[in-house]
């Protein structure tokens, strides 16, 4: 069970400092936290095998630098699809919101969509659901998230690498 937990993890923690901005904020050292709640149902030669479990929520707060061209940029949140076996489309933006869909096709099966809302330049929150199996197993997971601007000097953090569709 643990072995599908960390590949959820692994899996949204890529896709969440993607989530920053995509056209809107400041660049700069960045607070993002996030917290996650799953219902799986347990796999086969487990004692409940198939019986619906909620995990626990957890939660995780990073520090990311955002440059310029991240902040400049006009496409979606990307997810690495080599590695994720997920596809992100934009379904829509203005300059206070956005709406993003994704279909994973990996070890991770089915479909999520991502909302980020922007308060200015310096803060942003949002949600992301997901539906449908990891590894097999049926999922449901929701993620919250928010980022906070700290400053423009990032010190030793070095930018997020973007990664255009």
């Amino acid at each position: 069970m643990s072995r599908h937990m960390l590949t959820c993890a692994v899996i949204f923690a890529v896709m969440l400092p993607g989530a920053a901005l995509a056209g809107h904020g400041k660049a700069g050292l960045w607070n993002v936290s996030s917290t996650t709640q799953m219902h799986m149902s347990m796999p086969p030669g487990m004692e409940m095998a198939g019986k619906p479990m909620t995990m626990p929520a957890t939660s995780h707060t990073t520090r990311m630098c955002m440059s310029q061209e991240e902040v400049d940029s006009s496409s979606p949140p990307h997810v690495d699809e080599a590695s994720t076996g997920c596809i992100t489309k934009l379904l829509s933006a203005t300059t206070s919101a956005m709406t993003a869909a994704m279909t994973c096709n990996g070890r991770l099966k089915g479909t999520g969509r991502m909302q980020i809302s922007y308060a200015g330049a310096e803060h942003y929150r949002g949600s992301y659901s997901f539906t449908g199996q990891v590894e097999g197993n049926p999922t449901t997971m929701t993620t919250r998230f928010k980022g906070d601007w700290l400053k423009a000097d990032c010190g030793s953090i070095k930018p997020y690498k973007l990664r255009t569709q």
